[in-house]
């Protein structure tokens, strides 16, 4: 089960999803570390494996960095999800074999706290805290296949 962990914020950017300090590493785990820390300080003691970040609109503005994927994935987030993406971190998530939801209304739907089971395939949230299951549009195949290769450089070794 997956604690939902909210962000009624728009524009949570690269430097605060990672900040630059800490792009002297490539090492998921030690990312990890700091994953949030400019925007939430207690983000890394309150979150666990599988936990998702819930955030509005432009999650993932700023640079290009792959790094804020790997501090994500390094701090063993099971999933993203927002009202809305930068293009190129949404597609930095998909070549490192991260799963990212794109949710309209999104803070109607998902309180802070929330227990969620995902069905990514199906494109099903299953809010267990409110009795609710939520519908979104899965990733294409695609996508999909990269994710579960690990990503686009493990999908490329396997073709």
């Amino acid at each position: 089960m997956a604690k939902a962990h909210v962000y009624k914020r728009d524009h949570i950017n690269t430097d605060e999803i990672i900040p630059a300090r800490y792009l002297n590493t490539d090492d998921m785990a030690e990312l990890a570390g700091h994953c949030m820390e400019d925007l939430d300080a207690s983000f890394m003691k309150k979150c666990g494996p599988g936990d998702v970040i819930v955030a509005g609109d432009d999650f993932g503005c700023g640079s290009s960095r792959e790094h804020a994927v790997w501090a994500i994935q390094g701090a063993k987030i099971g999933a993203v999800i927002a009202q809305s993406y930068a293009r190129i971190f949404y597609r930095n998530c998909i070549n490192c074999g991260f799963y990212v939801i794109e949710l309209d209304d999104v803070y109607t739907k998902i309180n802070d706290g929330d227990d969620l089971d995902i069905d990514y395939e199906k494109g099903i949230i299953d809010n267990k805290t409110q009795g609710t299951k939520i519908e979104f549009k899965p990733l294409p195949d695609f996508a999909i296949e990269i994710i579960k290769d690990g990503g686009l450089l493990e999908h490329i070794k396997k073709s």
